[in-house]
């Protein structure tokens, strides 16, 4: 029996409470779904000192190209206060319409309509004149360390090549059909920490406020703007997200203060050349006087996140315009094409073949009560179809 139902594949799913870093049974129910099509199966285990050790699936049917990539993850975040659910956060509810769970829509409805759409299109037109393959982590959520980045690695060292990738992310705001992500923005993160001299708050010449220096400095990280947005990308910006002292006491000036923060950055950048104007801005604050009137420079140290998110759009018009089409084949809407939100793993699959995601209405993902309509899961498993037939056309014309 193919798994063509793709309300019965979301429920089989759900029902897995596949949390981070648990496979919790997600892999062993999408391996049957996939073996009677005909898909050959790895389950790749992925290590690294320090984090957990993530299970992670590559499944692929067909053996020449043009080859298309599905990409994934079936882990999903924590369900928080279980009481809060409306229903039980794997159990795969249908009511009102919506079916309710956890993943329901970040997101194994994606990849549920997927394995759908491809069994749909084997029992109409037979297997691809080409090859489909599944790339599935189960570390999407977590530190992203051990999941699509080293499953990646092991399948080109296997010789495996892709010509383009669709990703399953939800990527709609309001309605099936509204938005096809092209691209990301870039990412990164640090941390800058003022040193200062603790003393007496009653006497402040015999110390040296490390609060007034890390104003400073998170101001001139802040203001002004780092530029006014691109042709295809919003203004780069950047959050202070915590800033942090430690004192207990009310009449102890600190020793030290710490502020973190994270830029997302359009094509004006790179990591490289955002961490140059960063430590630019930070030099010349540092020297400012205005709030510390008469003192040396600010002393101070940064460190940045290992791992930053490189800025990416993708400009491959038979894969781009494939999805468009198939989206306003069934839905009727000419989605629009956007780099907007945070990070996925396209920014890592990127750097491999020409990379899309188009999914599911995101509103609730995340949330309590995470739920999708059961209508919009019929209708993104016909764009998928659609999709297949058009890619697979487009490419062998």
């Amino acid at each position: 029996m193919f798994p063509t139902d793709p309300i019965s594949n979301l429920s089989a799913l759900i029902r897995c409470p596949s949390v981070t870093p648990a496979e919790g049974g997600a892999l062993s129910a999408l391996e049957g779904m996939l073996a009677p099509l005909g898909f050959t199966l790895d389950r790749v285990m992925a290590r690294e000192a320090g984090t957990p050790d993530i299970e992670n699936l590559y499944a692929r049917l067909g053996t020449e190209g043009p080859h298309l990539m599905f990409a994934g993850h079936t882990d999903v975040v924590p369900v928080g206060d279980e009481a809060a659910w409306t229903h039980p956060p794997f159990s795969a509810v249908i009511a009102g319409g919506e079916m309710h769970g956890r993943g329901a829509v970040d997101m194994k409805g994606g990849i549920a309509c997927f394995v759908a759409a491809v069994a749909r299109h084997i029992e109409k037109h037979g297997r691809p004149k080409g090859s489909i393959s599944f790339l599935i982590t189960g570390d999407e959520e977590g530190p992203a360390i051990n999941g699509t980045i080293k499953l990646l690695e092991w399948a080109a060292q296997k010789g495996e090549r892709w010509d383009a990738c669709l990703v399953g992310e939800p990527t709609n705001p309001d309605n099936l059909g509204d938005m096809i992500k092209i691209g990301r923005r870039g990412s990164l993160s640090g941390r800058i920490t003022v040193h200062g001299v603790q003393g007496h708050a009653a006497y402040p010449h015999l110390a040296d406020n490390p609060v007034r220096g890390i104003l400073q400095l998170t101001q001139a990280l802040m203001d002004p703007p780092f530029d006014t947005g691109t042709e295809n990308f919003q203004p780069s910006n950047l959050e202070v997200t915590t800033i942090d002292v430690g004192n207990a006491a009310v009449n102890v000036i600190p020793a030290k203060a710490s502020a973190a923060f994270n830029i997302r950055f359009n094509d004006r950048w790179t990591a490289e050349s955002l961490k140059a104007e960063i430590v630019a801005r930070l030099g010349r604050a540092g020297k400012d006087g205005a709030l510390r009137p008469g003192r040396d420079p600010v002393r101070y140290d940064i460190v940045w996140n290992e791992r930053p998110s490189h800025v990416f759009l993708t400009r491959n018009n038979a894969l781009i315009d494939s999805l468009s089409g198939a989206v306003e084949a069934v839905t009727g809407r000419r989605p629009k094409l956007s780099t907007t939100g945070g990070t996925s793993d396209a920014r890592f699959i990127k750097d491999y073949c020409p990379v899309v995601e188009f999914g599911l209405v995101g509103q609730t993902m995340h949330m309590v009560d995470e739920r999708v309509a059961v209508a919009d899961l019929d209708t993104l498993t016909e764009i998928y179809e659609t999709f297949i037939a058009r890619w697979f056309g487009h490419a062998a014309a």
